[in-house]
């Protein structure tokens, strides 16, 4: 298992932009293909973003329409997820994960959590 922080979460204004990260923890982050997920109130986890243990590849949830960046800097443990554009439905708790073995959609997949970020979008 690995230790994960996001940090970047708060109030934005719909048309602004933010910056999540997520610092995992230990020497093997690499090793870790990576997740975002975000859960609203009444609703489901769902599907944001993932990247490959490299950064070469990388996949959004359809729904999206390209507002949201993932990308990950390994030399220091940090995964990013750009939100540009928020609307008052992005409105959650936005999660990073980490995956040991591949880079998927389903929660199931994802053996490490972090305790997430409320983002709060305004009108």
């Amino acid at each position: 298992q690995v230790q994960l922080v996001e940090s970047g979460g708060g109030l934005v204004q719909a048309g602004g932009s933010l910056r999540l990260s997520c610092v995992a923890s230990g020497r093997a982050f690499g090793t870790y293909n990576m997740g975002w997920f975000r859960q609203a109130p009444g609703k489901e986890r769902e599907f944001v973003a993932a990247i490959s243990r490299s950064g070469g590849s990388t996949h959004y949830a359809d729904s999206l329409k390209g507002r949201f960046t993932i990308s990950r800097d390994n030399a220091k443990n940090t995964v990013y997820l750009q939100l540009s554009g928020p609307k008052s439905e992005d409105t959650a708790v936005y999660y990073c994960a980490a995956s040991a073995f591949v880079m998927g959609t389903e929660r199931s997949l994802y053996h490490s959590w972090g305790q997430g970020t409320q983002v709060t979008v305004s009108a």
